[in-house]
């Protein structure tokens, strides 16, 4: 529950997201919990969600790598193709409503920066459009090796996981040009692999979007982004300097944002539905 003394924080954010002309939504991993997805933070919850790999010891930033398409596909599309399945049957939670409602409201609009790969904000009806998703998204897939600068739609994709191993079960998806093990077009750690190129179109699509609210009131609602990998938090304090933003970082354990700004120490879902009540009393 959100403490008494975070009111003035609330009562803050819901004022700088009334006078927004234009709304940045930033998000990490932690948007997604209130939907029943995990974050996968430190070894322990990521085992608690995938058990068999506690007895290989591997962790989420082991199984994370491309290697695996090479090494062992049918461990890697086990990991992969599970969470695949869990966001496909995933209904976004009521707070990406509450976000869509606020950038519709906005003279300007909204546009979505997220690390997720969970594809929620489009699940949720967030236009395609106005979504960049820096970590690719597990709903494409590309070739393993790359043959090719290949990327394609994961639809036809429908793997059986075995419940004890977490192994997929052949046959495994496939790259259409060459026959190699396909992988999803997911940024991983250590990856040299990765085709970019539907990334950068969404980043470019931000980049104008961002040009076009200069002189207006932008805000910046961040969600569920850690300091682990902080891609999401920096990204969002850039641009809350380079464009005279206000930031409302809404993080359950690490809330503490710059100087004049707004940290509030809640989970995704409870920050926005206090902040809504407040634009809509």
């Amino acid at each position: 529950m959100v403490s008494e003394h975070a009111d003035a924080r609330l009562d803050q954010a819901a004022a700088a997201i009334a006078r927004a002309e234009a709304l940045l939504i930033t998000a990490g991993a932690g948007l997604g919990v209130d939907s029943g997805l995990p974050d996968f933070r430190g070894d322990e919850g990521f085992w608690r969600a995938y058990p068999p790999f506690r007895s290989l010891g591997l962790s989420f930033v082991d199984l994370a790598n491309p290697e695996w398409f090479d090494r062992d596909p049918t461990l890697a599309w086990g990991f992969y193709g599970h969470r695949l399945h869990l966001y496909r049957t995933t209904t976004p939670h009521a707070g990406f409503a509450i976000l869509g409602r606020w950038a519709a409201a906005r003279p300007r609009g909204g546009f979505v920066f997220t690390s997720n790969v969970d594809g929620q904000f489009q699940k949720a009806g967030f236009d395609d459009e106005r979504v960049a998703e820096c970590h690719g998204s597990i709903h494409h897939l590309q070739c393993s090796i790359p043959c090719c600068d290949r990327i394609w739609d994961a639809v036809e994709v429908a793997l059986e996981i075995d419940p004890t191993t977490f192994r997929a079960r052949p046959p495994l998806p496939l790259c259409p040009a060459c026959g190699c093990i396909a992988r999803p077009n997911v940024l991983m750690f250590g990856d040299a692999s990765w085709v970019p190129h539907r990334s950068h179109g969404q980043h470019a699509r931000l980049t104008r979007w961002l040009e076009g609210t200069r002189g207006a009131a932008l805000a910046i609602v961040e969600l569920g982004a850690g300091t682990a990998v902080s891609t999401v938090r920096m990204t969002s304090e850039r641009l809350a300097v380079a464009l005279g933003a206000v930031l409302v970082r809404v993080n359950l354990r690490e809330p503490q944002a710059p100087p004049a700004h707004i940290g509030i120490a809640a989970g995704a879902l409870e920050a926005l539905s206090a902040i809504d009540r407040r634009l809509d009393p």
